[in-house]
């Protein structure tokens, strides 16, 4: 392993962050497929919402996600939630 895919020539320290890049890229695999399930089970919701004659949207419960992503993550939980609600409004 070289500097140039580890950033460091060291051969331990070659080793942990090879191995621990590993452990993030099947970490990212797993938060994709998650964050893809809860687009899903979103539209459901957005469907039966809609069909009922409500709105796609409940403000308010998405207030109470942001704060709870903003409580467990601080100031960029508020970002990720964003995020993660844009990405489940869809297009319905």
């Amino acid at each position: 392993m070289s500097s140039t895919t580890t950033g460091t020539d060291e051969a331990p320290a070659a080793e942990m962050i090879t191995g621990a890049r590993e452990r993030i890229d099947a970490l990212d695999a797993r938060i994709i497929a998650l964050v893809q399930e809860r687009m899903a089970v979103s539209e459901s919701i957005q469907r039966a919402r809609i069909g009922s004659g409500g709105r796609r949207v409940h403000l308010t419960r998405e207030m109470e996600i942001l704060d709870h992503y903003r409580e467990a993550l601080g100031r960029h939980g508020t970002q990720l939630g964003m995020t993660l609600l844009g990405l489940c409004r869809g297009t319905l």
